[in-house]
């Protein structure tokens, strides 16, 4: 069931965040649901703030009022009119609403939506693990973005951002180009 796993959005009072991320965990823990509910996030940002000349850094909560909540589904049909569809649980849907905290799910009416996979991509929820095969001063050919079909060499690789500088030549001028980590390949010589 874990391969049809889903995030959902939980709508939460505001400044409550952390507390319902807790409560849906220790329920999930006491229930022995770990097999239901794999994952809670608050999703957050570290930001640097300067004020009266002192940097801070501190942390923010990028959606104020919500959890994100991954949990595993099964294809379920609503009635014989519908087409089956992906759905959490009777107990997860239970547990998560009823956490002391949570307003509801976000989604029409009280049935939740799970967010797709480019909404996940694009919150950054899930990071996705690449395995590079190339190293700096290797020579690589990029394989997507506006810079499709460039030769370069990878100048700098950073794992933790997930990108890498590759130095390609440009109207005569060597150009630095930052890219995610699968959008270049090793290239055969």
């Amino acid at each position: 069931m874990a391969d049809n796993a889903r995030w959902f959005v939980v709508h939460t009072y505001s400044g409550y965040e952390n507390k319902v991320a807790s409560n849906i965990e220790t329920a999930v823990e006491n229930r022995k649901m770990q097999d239901q509910i794999f994952e809670v996030r608050v999703p957050t940002e570290t930001v640097t703030e300067i004020r009266d000349d002192q940097k801070k850094e501190v942390v923010r909560k990028l959606f104020p009022g919500y959890v994100l909540v991954k949990v595993a589904c099964s294809y379920r049909r609503r009635s014989e009119f519908e087409d089956e569809e992906l759905a959490m649980t009777d107990e997860a849907w239970y547990l998560i609403r009823n956490t002391r905290g949570v307003t509801g799910f976000v989604g029409p009416g009280s049935k939740p939506v799970p967010l797709s996979d480019s909404e996940v991509a694009n919150l950054g929820i899930e990071k996705k693990s690449v395995e590079v095969n190339y190293k700096v001063g290797d020579l690589v050919n990029i394989l997507s973005g506006p810079f499709d079909g460039y030769s370069g060499i990878v100048d700098s690789i950073d794992l933790t951002k997930q990108v890498v500088v590759v130095m390609i030549s440009m109207l005569g001028r060597e150009t630095p180009v930052e890219l995610d980590l699968d959008q270049i390949e090793t290239a055969i010589n």
